[in-house]
């Protein structure tokens, strides 16, 4: 395998003593994390840990060829440290939020700025990038938007319709959601979890679950995996359906955009079916979960979801067979290969540009170990790639549920799980319908939270949007915007 000695190796849902997590001083780090990360490592996760000596840096590699993880941390550091950016473009934003969160300066890094707080309280939006000329003219979009949506600022620099470069400013829907965790579990962590990210409902909860029981070192029973894949699988459908529809909508093919309105609505049923919400709140627990299936409602979900799927499939031939829409989607936004890989790109955007990357299938857990899916890829890296890699997931979770309703594992669905270990980290992925949900828990000598990490795949993603418009005309910005179909609040922990 590809891991190294010098890092701590685990697998996916799993946990380690703190004091096992090997540990070098902050140039050393910087240097071992780099040069792991040009062996074909993957940044999962880069944070701050605060000690009374200053504060150490975590890294979570992900080594998907060999479905291994690893971890390392730095000696406790004040100051600065050596940019890690300057060889991995993909930390570029880690780096940010860690200055910004305990005040370590990575030294050399391009574009230092807040991520989500400027001066403590406002949002972050600070200095712009400004390309310079006399043609240059600036637009800027934002934070409130038309419709119901949340806000984030967009920045262009254009030479008439022409995109030269995106900066994006959030930071205006932060909740302090990973600071409100600290001293936990709480009565609301659970809660909390829940509404990371609203439309990740499932994704969230399951790797919070996942942390939680590896921390215990319990698992639930296989029935309530099972029930998790199930709730996972739906929550990609309703997403991804509404997804189609809405950039059918942003180019103006309404059968598309109305079918797949509804049809998001009745995969949402499904979830109501399973859960009693339609979005799974109340599902998913440490230890499994409250809520089974019985054969008559297991019945009637696969009854309902043949419909659905009918549907949809109905409504997406619709899409593709409309020139039109093959015209605005082929070669607009893209992101080639080598930059989704530059940028650590995950989900929907990475697999679009070609690279296989599924949590699924690099580092499966739960019922994922008894029933992978193939990985779903597209080599163009546009938005008609972006679209296509929906539809061929929508199709795919649809037959994994089909066989899996028809073939339900027996047992129970909830296991007491113990407190969680003292002194102890997990780490726990989840492909959700975004791409990579990472959830890294550390605890104290008492078991209390003492750091929680959450990577949302928003947070990977938002610089391949900037990235997909570059040399685009600025009216392409709306439907490049939707085809990654990003989460401010995700973001904006």
């Amino acid at each position: 395998m590809n891991i190294p000695r010098e890092f701590l190796w685990l697998s996916n849902g799993t946990s380690v003593p703190w004091a096992d997590v090997p540990e070098w001083p902050p140039a050393e780090f910087v240097a071992a994390t780099a040069a792991e990360l040009d062996r074909g490592g993957r940044l999962s996760a880069w944070f701050g840990v605060p000690e009374d000596a200053g504060t150490r840096l975590v890294a979570i590699l992900a080594f998907d060829g060999d479905n291994t993880l690893a971890v390392g941390r730095s000696e406790p550091l004040t100051g600065s440290y050596p940019a890690l950016t300057l060889r991995q473009p993909q930390a570029h934003l880690f780096e940010r939020e860690v200055w910004e969160q305990h005040g370590l300066v990575p030294a050399g890094h391009p574009w230092l700025k807040p991520v989500r707080r400027q001066d403590g309280a406002h949002p972050a939006v600070g200095s712009f990038f400004e390309v310079a000329g006399g043609e240059i003219h600036e637009v800027a979009v934002g934070p409130v938007h038309a419709g119901i949506i949340e806000p984030g600022h967009f920045r262009f620099q254009c030479q008439g319709e022409e995109v030269l470069h995106l900066e994006i400013a959030l930071g205006y829907q932060h909740r302090g959601v990973e600071a409100a965790l600290a001293g936990g579990p709480h009565r609301a962590t659970m809660s909390q979890m829940e509404t990371v990210a609203g439309d990740t409902t499932i994704g969230h909860a399951t790797a919070y679950a996942m942390a939680l029981e590896a921390l215990a070192g319990t698992e639930a029973p296989l029935r309530a995996q099972w029930l998790r894949a199930l709730a996972l699988e739906l929550e990609r459908l309703a997403n991804h359906t509404g997804d189609l529809g809405a950039l059918a909508g942003d180019v103006a093919f309404l059968p598309t955009a109305a079918a797949c309105g509804k049809i998001r609505g009745d995969f949402l049923n499904l979830t109501a079916l399973l859960s009693g919400n339609r979005f799974g709140r109340g599902l998913v627990r440490p230890g499994g979960g409250p809520l089974n299936l019985e054969p008559a409602r297991a019945a009637q979900l696969r009854e309902k979801l043949r419909t659905a799927l009918a549907d949809v499939a109905a409504a997406a031939e619709w899409l593709w067979d409309a020139n039109a829409v093959r015209a605005r989607f082929e070669l607009t936004g893209t992101v080639s290969h080598r930059q989704a890989n530059d940028l650590g790109l995950v989900g929907v955007a990475a697999r679009a540009s070609g690279l296989v990357r599924d949590v699924r299938f690099d580092h499966p857990a739960g019922w994922h170990r008894f029933a992978q899916m193939p990985v779903s890829t597209w080599p163009d890296g546009d938005v008609f790639a972006r679209a296509r890699v929906r539809w061929l997931e929508i199709q795919r979770a649809g037959k994994f549920l089909e066989e899996q309703l028809g073939a339900p594992p027996d047992g129970g669905i909830f296991e007491t799980a113990g407190p969680p270990a003292a002194d102890a980290l997990a780490v726990a992925l989840v492909e959700g319908w975004r791409g990579e949900i990472c959830h890294v828990a550390l605890t104290d000598g008492a078991g209390k939270f003492r750091r929680y990490k959450i990577v949302d795949p928003s947070f990977h993603n938002w610089a391949g949007l900037s990235l997909a418009l570059r040399r685009q005309a600025i009216s392409d910005f709306p439907l490049c915007n939707k085809s990654f179909n990003l989460s401010y609040c995700g973001f904006d922990l």
